[in-house]
């Protein structure tokens, strides 16, 4: 099944709280826009995890992409998902690369082969799923315990609004503004509009803060002129890996948390 295999649903079934099935779709429009509204909330998490380790954002911001082409692919289309970037990777690669937390990690190959290595795990458990099944997986990590990991990993990251908004300054009042502005159209509109209420609530507080920095001059004013300058087209700057035992050792048991996220995660879309 591909994206021109499902069939379209009408989209008063989101006015009337319906489903939309893995075989079914909204209309183009509303499907595009989803998409749009996936892209943004999706970007904060996939560019910051890299830079809290060193890696280039670029890179990772490739890689998610392709990686979710592929697994579109395999998964024929059915699984609605999207592969980010992982936090449970950011300790143990600090930890295994002495990463000082500024600039680029000069030993971010050590990471890399680390990483490698889990995936190369990671593999193996995914051919064990095909091979025996999900239930000896379900047994080990029942809805509690990946529920339980989800929302710790959110908790983990609430720390970081909470921070930047506890400062007195001008930066803090949007932020508060674009959560309040996204609260406000989750909790008083229906349908579409509330389906999308990232995407609303980031397009108001960018008119707003547009009319505070570039009109009123209240604070640092939005320049486009980066992206306008911006190369169409380009690749970021690659790196070899290094398989480095220790790092390895550290790093390859995150397979754990990996399967107890995504199996929470592929719960909470079903």
């Amino acid at each position: 099944m591909g994206i021109f295999q499902w069939t379209e649903k009408s989209s008063d079934v989101l006015h009337s709280g319906g489903v939309i099935g893995p075989d079914e779709r909204l209309p183009w429009p509303q499907t595009g826009l989803m998409g749009i509204q996936h892209v943004i909330a999706m970007f904060g998490s996939t560019v910051l995890a890299p830079i809290l380790m060193g890696f280039d954002p670029n890179l990772a911001v490739l890689m998610s992409g392709i990686g979710t082409l592929i697994f579109f692919l395999i998964t024929g289309g059915k699984v609605p998902s999207y592969l980010g970037s992982s936090f449970a990777f950011i300790g143990v690669v600090i930890a295994a690369t002495g990463y000082a937390g500024q600039g680029a990690n000069a030993n971010i190959g050590v990471a890399l082969g680390g990483i490698i290595a889990c995936g190369a795990v990671y593999t193996l458990i995914g051919v064990l799923v095909q091979w025996l099944g999900t239930g000896w997986i379900e047994r080990f990590m029942p809805p509690v315990v990946t529920g339980a990991v989800v929302a710790v990993i959110g908790l983990n990251l609430a720390a970081i609004p909470v921070k930047n908004m506890a400062a007195s300054n001008f930066d803090s009042w949007m932020q508060a503004l674009t959560f309040t502005t996204v609260g406000l159209v989750a909790v008083l509109t229906r349908g579409m509009l509330q389906r999308l209420l990232i995407l609303v609530g980031l397009i108001v507080s960018s008119i707003f803060y547009a009319l505070l920095t570039n009109v009123a001059g209240m604070g640092k004013a939005i320049d486009l002129s980066g992206v306008a300058n911006a190369a169409w087209l380009g690749l970021p700057q690659f790196h070899a890996p290094v398989f480095s035992a220790p790092a390895m050792l550290l790093i390859v048991p995150v397979v754990i948390i990996l399967v107890a996220e995504n199996l929470g995660h592929i719960k909470a879309v079903t």
